[in-house]
């Protein structure tokens, strides 16, 4: 196998890069220059990034692919590290594996071999396993045959994401003698009987599982003069501003039993500048190099054990920082926070998924995401992540992928997404990942061009996909009810439903392309016409084009209502929305054949004409438009096309969601025949996708996680909705039981002060009109006939379950949204003023309040602040 190191990688990355700009600026040129040199010359210069940007993309993946990890079987219990392949890390454990990764990655490791557990007979070696393990010692002593080895446990659970094992097992220094080496081995075996091993199993619940069981590592001992460990990310905090790390003189050992007060040191990330003592000032750059590379090859935040032999370093272990872990198999919980120091934001996700997800729910995003090419990663983070069972954005991914763009302004940056995820406070900070020079041009580059290059090619499949969906939803609908074993309906999901399911997924980001044009275009809109026209010309969407998705199931109710349409049609058209729909547990309105007659009936009881609500607003459009063009006739045909290609955008946008929403009914579908199959039933619903799979396998281990994933599952379902912004770790129990807390801000390291009782609600503008009346505060979609017609709805969040209540409101008010919200897109369309995205506005009104609500500027006047509440009509 060919090693390639890690500096010799770059170098390659780079020559590739500075080859392939001049190449593709001179064929640029050559081909346009001659004829037009003004625009030749123009070209060169995209053309020559473009070139720069491709070849060090290529440049870094056959770099990788040269230094892959070993393949094929594992046939030997012992392996060099630069031989163990990859199908033997279930036996090689943690600290194995990874030195083996490690190695054969090129970075400088002290040589060694990996002792699978199944080389043992107990706590003895097998005769045929220690004979290769002398082959391997033989080999190690070539360059030195005076050379002294360490032997370290490497258990099946060590260095993992969530147990480290540190310390727990025996470990063994300066052996030279095959005797003594064979003894440290039976030593280091044996340790995995020590009462803390057992006590620290059973404290992470791996006491039943064999999970503690050892592998043994034999490595050539590096005698230092420094020796260290060094933390990638604050392991408190979550913080990437920095890496912190510590070292003594000598053998590293002496800083792990604490036998020396260590000297202390810092990295300031994303460059690497060295804090510290200036005996380590020489190998500062390289630490920081290594440690970045790292982060980038293993995923995760690492903690490194490092040592210095004049004034070169190696690199003797890393694993993932234990402390920055947000999922617990056990229990389900996901808490993304804890994670990184990250800025997070509800926003529009809270609209897709207002509750508490289920385990397989909440497992399909990040399996999903593994498989895609169209999500967004800066180093190792992606922008979706669950706090405490809900969705949220990762704000922090998405303004560190753009902020060179702003000069580092991380506020500027995200002025531009403000109007999909909401405002957030100019003092708040946005903790951004580093990003390294050559990480920004090898990586980050590359993956945004790809991205664009992917995306315009799922733009291509959406006509197909709209077109063919329904047909598609059904026939795999049928198809899963007809498969009879386990083991073909998990083939089922990885041949035909997965991919469906991935690339529907990748259609709804595909579609919302025009986002930025809808932004962009709405402020040079209000500079021309001011906020109130801008707000009606871009209230008139469905007119322009075709009707919007989410106004759907309002006035197919009205069709219905009217003989125009069927029940069929209808439930056949929107029996898959409802308040809940991105949920696989919930189930779908066309499953409940109760649902519409409800739905009917408390139409019924409160009819309004949703058709007079689109001409008045219509009318709202035409005289907004006959404004702009008596002022600015010379922009009227530019004007027109921009607002047609927003509503065309705007459509397309809500037809793939929706269709996308019908696949994840298929999921249910899947999900619900799985529980029949395995016999689980509707707890399927708390396994994850990876475990429903095994278990349709006939690997149902993961079963005895339901009684406590469920308990853990009730207990976030009770909580409120969770702060629409959250900076830093967050514990939504804690965060819950606080008497002051908000439910519009949470930052960790600086606690919000409760919100003044002034009397503005301050939020987005959401869709025009002034309205005054009584507020009808409903905490859920259940409560809805509590709502009155000429009532102020005021409640968390809204998406397409609550589309029926709208045209009852006299407006809306939400905590959470934005102005490209669900609330937002339909109150416009239907003319009913708006604020959305206030934060605390559930926490500031109680329902017989009277309020102003002015949609253009998005404020919320109340009127009384006395306590007056209006009997509740039952």
């Amino acid at each position: 196998m060919v090693r390639i190191s890690k500096k010799a990688r770059r170098i390659i990355v780079l020559i590739a890069g500075n080859a392939g700009a001049p190449f593709f600026a001179i064929t640029t040129f050559m081909l346009v220059g001659r004829k037009a040199p003004i625009l030749g010359i123009l070209l060169s210069i995209i053309a020559g990034t473009v070139g720069y940007l491709l070849f060090t993309g290529l440049a870094t993946l056959a770099a990788r692919f040269v230094g892959r990890r070993v393949q094929g079987r594992a046939e030997k219990p012992v392996y060099a590290f630069g031989q163990l392949p990859q199908a033997a890390d279930p036996y090689a454990g943690g600290k194995g594996r990874t030195l083996a990764q490690l190695y054969q990655a090129g970075y400088r490791v002290p040589d060694g071999c990996v002792i699978l557990c199944t080389a043992f007979d107990g706590d003895d070696l097998r005769p045929e396993a220690w004979s290769l393990v002398e082959q391997q010692l033989a080999r190690l002593r070539r360059a030195d045959r005076d050379v002294a080895f360490a032997v370290r446990s490497s258990a099946l659970s060590e260095d993992a994401a969530q147990t480290s094992f540190a310390g727990e097992f025996e470990t063994v220094l300066d052996v030279k003698t095959d005797a003594d080496i064979r003894e440290a081995i039976r030593t280091v075996r044996r340790s995995r009987q020590n009462v803390r091993v057992q006590a620290y199993a059973e404290a992470q619940g791996l006491a039943e599982t064999g999970l503690q069981d050892i592998a043994v590592v034999v490595q050539r001992l590096v005698r230092p003069d420094f020796a260290g460990v060094l933390f990638t990310a604050d392991p408190v905090t979550g913080s990437l501003a920095q890496m912190v790390g510590n070292y003594v003189e000598g053998l590293g050992e002496k800083l792990v039993s604490g036998q020396v007060n260590p000297h202390t040191f810092t990295l300031k990330r994303p460059e690497g500048s060295y804090d510290g003592p200036p005996a380590l000032s020489p190998v500062a750059r390289a630490l920081h190099d290594n440690a970045c590379a790292l982060e980038d090859d293993l995923g995760a935040p690492q903690d490194i054990e490092w040592a210095v032999a004049g004034n070169r370093l190696c690199l003797l272990q890393a694993r993932p920082i234990t402390t920055l872990h947000g999922y617990d198999p056990a229990t389900g919980a996901r808490n993304d926070t804890l994670t990184g120091n990250f800025l997070w934001s509800a926003g529009n996700l809270s609209e897709a998924c207002p509750e508490t997800m289920t385990p397989f729910t909440a497992s399909l995003t990040a399996y999903i995401n593994q498989r895609s090419g169209a999500s967004l990663r800066v180093k190792h983070y992606t922008v979706d992540g669950i706090i405490g069972g809900r969705p949220y954005a990762n704000i922090s991914v998405q303004v560190s992928a753009f902020v060179r763009n702003f000069k580092g302004d991380a506020h500027r940056a995200y002025r531009e997404m403000a109007e999909v995820w909401g405002e957030i406070p100019e003092d708040m900070e946005i903790p951004l990942i580093p990003v390294t020079d050559q990480e920004w041009k090898t990586q980050l580059s590359p993956q945004l061009l790809k991205l664009l290059i992917v995306m315009a090619a799922d733009r291509r499949k959406i006509p197909a996909f709209v077109a063919g969906n329904r047909l598609w939803c059904a026939a795999m609908r049928q198809k899963i009810q007809q498969v009879a074993e386990g083991a073909a309906l998990a083939a089922l999901w990885e041949t035909e439903l997965r991919p469906y399911y991935q690339d529907a997924l990748a259609l709804v980001i595909a579609a919302t392309e025009n986002t930025h044009t809808r932004i962009q275009f709405g402020r040079e809109l209000r500079e021309l016409v001011g906020a109130d026209d801008t707000n009606a010309l871009l209230s008139n969407l469905s007119g322009l084009s075709q009707r919007l998705e989410s106004l759907g199931p309002v006035v197919g109710l009205s069709q219905v209502i009217r003989g125009e349409i069927s029940r069929e049609a209808y439930l056949d058209a929107y029996g898959h929305r409802g308040v809940n729909e991105t949920e696989c547990a919930w189930p779908r309105p066309m499953e409940d054949p109760t649902w519409l007659d409800r739905q009917i009936a408390e139409a019924s009881q409160a009819p309004l004409d949703v058709e007079a609500r689109f001409a008045k607003q219509r009318a709202a459009y035409d005289a907004a438009w006959g404004r702009f063009c008596a002022q600015h006739p010379q922009q009227v045909k530019k004007t027109q096309r921009r607002l047609r290609q927003i509503a065309q955008g705007a459509y397309r946008r809500e037809v793939v969601r929706s269709e996308t929403v019908r696949v994840g009914a298929v999921g249910r579908a899947f999900a619900l025949r799985a529980g029949e199959l395995t016999g689980l039933g509707e707890d399927i619903f708390f396994l994850s996708i990876e475990e429903v799979l095994e278990a349709l396998r006939g690997n149902d281990a993961a079963r005895r996680f339901i009684p406590i994933r469920k308990a853990t599952y009730k207990k976030y379902h009770a909580l409120p909705p969770f702060p629409t912004l959250i900076c830093g770790r967050f514990d939504p129990l804690q965060w819950a039981a606080d008497p002051d807390r908000r439910s519009d801000i949470y930052a960790a390291d600086a606690p919000t002060p409760r919100a003044p009782g002034e009397g503005v609600i301050q939020g987005f503008p959401g869709a025009l009109g002034v309205v005054e009346g009584t507020v009808r505060r409903l905490e859920r979609l259940e409560d809805s006939d509590r709502l009155q017609p000429g009532e102020i709805l005021v409640t968390t969040m809204t998406n397409i379950g609550w589309t029926p209540l709208f045209p009852r409101a006299a407006a809306i008010v939400t905590d959470l949204g934005a102005p490209l919200s669900h609330a937002a897109i339909v109150a416009r369309e239907l003319g009913i003023p708006a604020v959305v995205g206030c934060g605390d506005a559930t926490m500031r009104l109680k329902t017989g309040d009277r309020v102003r609500v002015n949609g253009g500027q998005g404020i919320v006047e109340i009127l009384n602040d006395a306590d007056v509440l209006i009997q509740e009509r039952r």
